[in-house]
């Protein structure tokens, strides 16, 4: 068992949970995950390491599944049955000199560990966070504490500009020059068209590939990525990724194979 030592809410949707983990902390770098378990008879959640202090684990989850629901069940003092890893590769920190984050949603969490590494490796480090509106953002303050800029946008226009991080991407690569990388977490499709806006302004991309992840350990298959036409596997390859070569439209296809099995799962549970 692994003791919840600390609960937020971020919004309706989305919470951080710190929870004591030594051997997980102690070994955990920028881009690892772990596998969850909520309860011995629950299914197992890939849930990208979003910071570390001490012997805590900061993991940050959108409810939107059964298992993600009843995570959020659980309160400070409660525990969780499994919490293994660190697992997958970290990320690759590249000998870059400017860096822009784009973060999308719950892809914040898994960015702000990568963006603090290029920090501390004294590149320059500019972030540019969407979400659907001001009350989705999340992590702001933590991530105004180590970037050099950062720009926000909302779909609705309720917190920073209205419209999307590509659009913001765009006018940031025109206006500096000197970005020499680009890192891009969160939907999917966000992710394709960042990186194809990076490959049109010639920087280097990586991506991470942990919303197609489900079993963690390279046994179901889904995570299959098409990668300059060779097969990787999110979570044991990755799940940070070079983009430039990610066939993006395989992904989506195959992020659609199990929603009637999931959605008929949680009305069988929830019953």
């Amino acid at each position: 068992m692994y003791k919840i030592v600390e609960k937020k809410t971020l919004n309706k949707e989305i919470d951080l949970m710190r929870i004591e983990a030594p051997l997980v902390a102690r070994n955990a770098q920028p881009g690892h995950f772990v596998i969850l378990r909520v309860e011995a008879e629950g299914e197992r959640i890939p849930l990208t390491i979003a910071g570390i202090e001490g012997n805590l684990v900061d993991i940050i989850y959108q409810k939107l599944g059964y298992s993600t629901k009843l995570l959020g069940e659980k309160e400070a003092g409660d525990t969780v049955e499994d919490f293994v890893g660190p697992l997958g590769k970290a990320a690759h920190i590249r000998d870059s000199k400017h860096v822009v984050g784009v973060a999308g949603g719950v892809g914040a969490a898994p960015l702000l560990p990568q963006l603090k590494a290029y920090k501390e490796a004294g590149a320059r480090v500019d972030l540019i966070i969407g979400a659907r509106s001001e009350s989705f953002l999340i992590l702001l303050d933590e991530f105004k504490a180590i970037c050099d800029e950062v720009i926000i946008t909302t779909d609705d226009g309720s917190a920073g500009l209205k419209g999307l991080v590509t659009d913001a991407l765009k006018h940031h690569l025109e206006d500096n020059a000197g970005i020499e990388h680009v890192i891009a977490i969160g939907p999917v499709i966000m992710m394709k068209y960042v990186t194809l806006m990076a490959k049109d302004y010639k920087k280097s991309i990586d991506v991470s590939l942990n919303p197609i992840m489900i079993d963690g350990t390279g046994m179901c298959g889904n995570c299959r990525v098409s990668i300059g036409g060779k097969t990787f596997f999110a979570c044991i390859d990755g799940p940070d990724f070079d983009g430039s070569d990610v066939d993006f439209d395989e992904l989506m296809q195959r992020q659609s194979y199990y929603k009637d099995e999931e959605h008929a799962c949680y009305l069988r549970l929830k019953t």
